[in-house]
């Protein structure tokens, strides 16, 4: 499945060919279409559970749930996206509103389909278990569990656009660039051999290397791929059998086949396929923004609440702000 040929539900594409996500996003193309198609997805899916979470009080609060929870998120998004827009911007990020948000969305999508996916466990707990303080923990991780599995969709996605080059800053991606394009020289560097000995020559490219004379244990120097010179220990056992030469063919005692690369002796350390690259910082700031829009969000959830409706008071469509999300869970769970 491309992104040509999108599916009728967005939730079944991001799940199905989420690397086709990755790489619209990455291009900017449709950004605006795929940006809606989540947005309304994601206003239906936490609407319709929203309103299994008020049916808990009574119709009414299930109509007032059903249209605070998708407002919940989407308050939370414009509070918090221009802090992860600024942040990219600062740290020299190449991304575009449009890709942030795009991103953000996805996250959202994701938690809101999960969340409604729980719906019927919700409602099934509400008919055969009518606790309050059971029905609001039962609620709270699910959607918990839901937003960590949306946000993890955003950090991948944040890792494909890093892939790309879209994290580090310009002149960054400009200097990688040019040494990707303009390979260092590799010089050939005879062997170290014991004073007295008759060095061999050094072949020349496009003639016939031939088999080069060095004592076991005689300090070898190789050249690297940067043009840095190292020495290592010729080994006292060499192959038995080098490029050109018929199978079960042997060398000279004490010397080295054309081409044969003298190894380090192994330190122990474990052994890494290129230089180790460091994280970008706006990969760093994303985990720092996903703390903040979980208190964020936590505290505006806080403020917005009733969602679920004590039975054992009127219906409000607001309360008053005292305490807040954190010392009500565990009250919540102390009482149970």
């Amino acid at each position: 499945m491309s992104g040509d040929r999108p599916s009728p539900l967005v939730i079944e594409r991001i799940l199905r060919d989420r690397e086709g996500i990755w790489q619209q996003i990455v291009a900017e193309r449709d950004l605006n279409a795929l940006t809606g198609r989540m947005l309304a997805s994601s206003a239906i899916a936490l609407a319709c559970y929203g309103a299994v979470l008020g049916f808990f009080h009574s119709p009414l609060m299930a109509l007032t749930s059903a249209l605070k929870l998708p407002l919940l998120f989407l308050v939370t998004l414009a509070i918090c996206l221009p802090t992860l827009y600024l942040f990219n911007l600062v740290f020299g990020a190449r991304l575009s509103v449009r890709q942030s948000l795009a991103l953000v969305m996805v996250a959202i999508t994701v938690t809101s389909m999960l969340a409604v996916a729980f719906a019927p466990i919700s409602l099934f707990f509400l008919i055969t278990a009518n606790d309050y303080g059971f029905f609001k923990l039962l609620n709270v991780s699910i959607l918990t569990l839901s937003a960590l599995v949306g946000l993890r969709f955003l950090t991948s996605g944040m890792q494909v656009l890093n892939d790309h080059g879209l994290l580090a800053p310009e002149a960054a991606n400009a200097k990688v660039d040019e040494q990707v394009s303009t390979p260092a020289p590799v010089q050939a560097v005879p062997a170290a051999v014991p004073a007295g000995a008759t060095p061999a020559a050094v072949p020349v490219a496009g003639q016939t290397a031939e088999p080069v004379a060095v004592p076991a244990g005689a300090a070898v120097a190789e050249s690297t791929a940067n043009g840095a010179v190292t020495t290592a220990t010729a080994p006292a056992q060499v192959p038995t059998q080098w490029a050109g030469q018929p199978a079960g063919a042997s060398l000279p005692p004490g010397t080295l086949p054309p081409g044969y690369v003298a190894q380090r002796p192994w330190d122990g350390r474990p052994v890494r396929r290129g230089e180790p690259t460091q994280r970008p910082a706006s990969m760093t700031l994303l985990y720092i923004w996903i703390l903040l829009f979980g208190f964020v969000g936590t505290q505006l959830a806080w403020t917005l609440r009733p969602f679920f409706g004590d039975p054992g008071q009127d219906f409000a469509f607001f309360r008053s702000i005292d305490g807040n999300f954190y010392a009500e869970i565990l009250r919540t769970i102390a009482n149970l």
